[in-house]
């Protein structure tokens, strides 16, 4: 979720740099309730494996140079990114896909 936008202005007048702040507690308490109501035990073919902000995913696919309706990429993308271990936080279900 979108908490501010800051805007910084250079002495000289000539840059503009727009920072935007995220707060994922939010998502990351989604994730825990869905743990605590046994999400994680899961089983079958369709299964929640995590809830990633709109703002993360937008930066994995610019960072992978993937564009959005090319999503056998951003599928890609999106499942070595979630399996790296580095985004647990998002994670509901710890299995590998």
């Amino acid at each position: 979720m979108k908490v501010k936008e800051i805007v910084h202005h250079d002495d000289g007048g000539d840059t503009l740099t727009i920072e935007n702040v995220y707060d994922n507690d939010p998502t990351i308490k989604q994730v825990k309730d869905l743990k605590d109501a046994g999400f994680d035990q899961q089983k079958g073919d369709n299964r929640l494996v995590g809830r990633i902000p709109m703002h993360i995913m937008s930066q994995w696919l610019k960072e992978a140079g993937v564009k959005w309706d090319d999503h056998k990429a951003a599928q890609e993308v999106i499942k070595r990114k979630i399996l790296s271990g580095d985004f647990n936080k998002f994670r509901v279900w710890e299995g590998t896909f």
